[in-house]
C-alpha cells in the first residue's frame, strides 16, 4: 500500500523537527513523489549525506511503500 503524503512528512518531521517541507504528489496514485527538505541539521552536510539522512527518517520505507522520491535537501 503507498504511503501518503502527511505520512511522508511526519517522519521526515520526527527526525528534523526544524524541516519546512514541500511535498508533491507527482502522478497523483500516492506513489511517485517530489520532497524538498530545509533544515539547519543539514548545514556543512554533502547532498549525499543530506539524502542519507532523510532516507534513514523514512525508516525503511524507501523501496517498499514508498515507491519513487524525487528529494532536494538544502540548510537554510
Amino acid at each position: 500500500m503507498p504511503m501518503q503524503a502527511h505520512e511522508i512528512e511526519t517522519l521526515i518531521k520526527k527526525a528534523f523537527p526544524d524541516a519546512q517541507i514541500t511535498i508533491e504528489d507527482l502522478r497523483g496514485d500516492g506513489d511517485h513523489y517530489s520532497c524538498m527538505v530545509v533544515s539547519a541539521a543539514f548545514a556543512g552536510k554533502s547532498r549525499v549525506q543530506q539524502h542519507q539522512m532523510v532516507y534513514q527518517a523514512l525508516d525503511g520505507r524507501m523501496g517498499g511503500e514508498l515507491h519513487a522520491l524525487a528529494l532536494q535537501t538544502r540548510a537554510p
